[in-house]
């Protein structure tokens, strides 16, 4: 749904030089998942090969020899399976089908781009079917959610061992955690450090503006795992598009169709596919009741469909 920048309390006008963005999906792999861990009421036994969507993001900059920055938001699954570790490629198994081409580099080709031409990569989280090839993107500076670095490198106890991420993927020397979600010292050290500054906007409390011109924002998505984060972009005057990776992993637990499920987590008590699932609700709720705009979750079937003329050279 769209809405004009009068009718949105929720967010900011639009300045008099406003900066739009230009948001392209792309197809960057499929996995097949069983309803049943995902949803509240699934019909038994159904599962649906899904995609991991990723998202091109040109913003207009003249500080850029290009004339444009050029963003990515997530890297979907690896072309190459064997990339993948060997307790990875335990879980992968449980998501057969699986497509594993085009991915996002493929895709970015196949609209002119070659992915040298990305200036930034943001991974809304390192799990499995996100983190891609970031070894593809020769020039790009990585940006994660804060937390991430730890997680690679010690896991995140006992449901999310190091085991299920790779360490050594991203390229540390191009890559910039951003700073923890909370007051004190250590926040505003690594706010310093990164220039960027966590601040309220309308209904989340934390948000990052990534170009410092109201044009795209990072928000903090907390629940799903450690620094998970959505983007949230001005593409036209009144239309805003939210791009909110796993905060969800199907639309009807957006519009309340479907809940959170639960299900055994192997040590006698109940999980979800978040790492806190009462965090994660929350965070649903929050996006859920925003008003005027266009949000994409990362595994939208559906959504992918019916919006094929909207992916990369197309836009949306």
């Amino acid at each position: 749904m769209a809405s004009t920048d009068s009718d949105t309390i929720t967010f900011p006008a639009a300045s008099p030089k406003q900066t739009y963005v230009k948001i392209s999906a792309l197809d960057a792999g499929h996995l097949t998942l069983p309803e049943s861990l995902f949803v509240t009421d699934a019909e038994p036994g159904k599962r649906s090969t899904v995609p991991s969507l990723s998202f091109l993001i040109q913003h207009p900059s003249s500080s850029s020899t290009k004339g444009t920055t050029n963003l990515v938001f997530d890297l979907g699954l690896k072309r190459d399976i064997s990339g993948y570790r060997t307790a990875q490629q335990h879980h992968i198994s449980q998501r057969q089908p699986t497509t594993l081409s085009p991915d996002v580099a493929e895709s970015l080709q196949a609209g002119g781009f070659q992915p040298s031409d990305i200036d930034v990569v943001i991974l809304s989280h390192v799990h499995w079917d996100h983190v891609g090839t970031p070894s593809d993107f020769v020039n790009a500076e990585f940006v994660v959610g804060s937390g991430t670095l730890d997680l690679l490198s010690n896991g995140g106890g006992k449901l999310y061992p190091v085991e299920l991420f790779n360490a050594d993927e991203l390229p540390r020397a191009r890559t910039k955690e951003l700073p923890p979600v909370r007051d004190g010292d250590i926040a505003k050290a690594f706010e310093r450090q990164t220039a960027h500054v966590w601040a309220p906007l309308g209904a989340f409390p934390a948000t990052v503006d990534f170009f410092g011109d109201g044009s795209v924002y990072v928000v903090d998505a907390p629940g799903h795992l450690t620094g998970h984060v959505n983007l949230l972009a001005r593409v036209a005057p009144g239309r805003w598009v939210y791009l909110g990776g796993d905060c969800c992993h199907d639309p009807r637990i957006l519009t309340r169709e479907k809940g959170i499920a639960l299900y055994d987590d192997g040590c006698g008590g109940k999980r979800s596919v978040h790492a806190d699932t009462e965090v994660a609700a929350a965070t649903v709720k929050r996006i859920g009741e925003v008003v005027g705009v266009e949000v994409v979750v990362a595994h939208d079937k559906s959504w992918r469909e019916a919006n094929r003329g909207r992916f990369w050279p197309g836009s949306l």
